[in-house]
């Protein structure tokens, strides 16, 4: 079985070597002192298109005619979640949601990513289908620790490590590193030997050391421990040793499962002054019956990144623990 599966593992990465038309372009990149690509800047991944394929399309691409209608609709959407709250309107009824951010406050996207001239659906392209090759375990792994996260309040270390300001909620921090509902932005910086992304979204932080052996296993860290060389003008990146907290991924129907086993492989290569092909692959047999692998564009995009003061009048994880205190002893009527 190992076997088979390193060799599953190898023909992905020669076939994503292969694949990437977009790091074919002929560009030649800015360049830092020792000659090594420039990736520095300021990026986004903001997109309409998300990590899995949903169910409305059926293939990875679509044609720019229904991109543009897609868009449409979401500018629809945006317009009318921007009206002003009726201040007459009555009170929710009780039971119903009340609801949450208005649209001022989120930045999710107006377009599917265009990756080689095509509209994607997906950042997965391998599972072709688009979907998280879960085994049985792994999906009853993922799901059980989904449900505890989401209906578990006994105490703030069981609440998700986002709603305690540890990491980014999502997989914004990564690797890999997804688009979510807002905070997008991420900052590199960069010297021969240490490759920086600054996350936008909790202000987390990967350090990146180039060349480098990764730390003994007893040594997990938030992110993993992250390893950098250069494949031509591509950095490569091997993260391993994720801290069990950060596990499990929760971002509503795009959730997902990385156990502290996975080996997640990362390639950045410029393909433009404002573009960056990002390509990875997530080797988790604990959890997935197949390496997984995707395909994501990062735009130049202006600064600076703000603060991301998550802890600043955060009431949130109060408020839910003291509710379920509340519930146990019996709310009054």
């Amino acid at each position: 079985m190992f076997k088979l599966r390193t060799s599953l593992l190898a023909a992905i990465l020669s076939a994503s070597a292969l694949s990437g038309c977009a790091t074919t372009s002929g560009y030649e990149p800015p360049r830092m002192a020792d000659g090594t690509p420039d990736l520095q800047g300021i990026w986004t991944n903001v997109s309409l298109t998300t990590l899995t394929r949903r169910p409305f399309f059926d293939s990875l691409t679509i044609t720019p005619e229904e991109a543009q209608r897609l868009a449409a609709r979401q500018a629809a959407r945006a317009e009318e979640d921007l009206k002003p709250t009726d201040p007459n309107a009555p009170p929710p009824e009780k039971g119903n949601n009340v609801g949450g951010y208005n649209n001022f406050w989120t930045d999710g996207g107006e377009t599917l990513a265009m990756i080689d001239g095509q509209y994607r659906t997906s950042w997965i392209v391998d599972p072709a289908d688009g979907q998280l090759p879960y085994s049985e375990a792994g999906r009853k792994r993922f799901e059980s620790e989904q449900n505890e996260a989401r209906n578990n309040y006994d105490g703030p270390e069981i609440r998700p490590m986002p709603e305690r300001c540890i990491i980014g909620f999502g997989s914004t921090g990564g690797p890999p590193m997804m688009n979510v509902l807002y905070n997008n932005n991420y900052q590199i910086v960069q010297t021969a030997d240490t490759v920086a992304i600054l996350v936008e979204m909790n202000h987390d932080a990967r350090i990146i050391r180039m060349k480098d052996q990764h730390r003994p296993e007893s040594m997990p860290q938030w992110l993993g421990d992250s390893v950098g060389h250069w494949d031509g003008d591509t950095l490569v990146i091997e993260t391993r040793n994720f801290n069990p907290g950060e596990s499990l991924r929760l971002y509503f129907d795009q959730s997902f499962y990385i156990s502290p086993e996975a080996v997640v492989t990362e390639r950045l290569t410029r393909i433009a002054d404002d573009e960056m092909f990002y390509e990875f692959i997530v080797d988790d047999p604990e959890i997935y019956t197949q390496p997984w692998r995707g395909e994501m564009i990062f735009k130049a995009t202006e600064g600076p990144i703000y603060e991301y003061a998550c802890h600043e009048g955060n009431y949130a994880l109060p408020n839910i623990l003291g509710g379920a205190r509340a519930e146990e002893k019996g709310s009054p009527k």
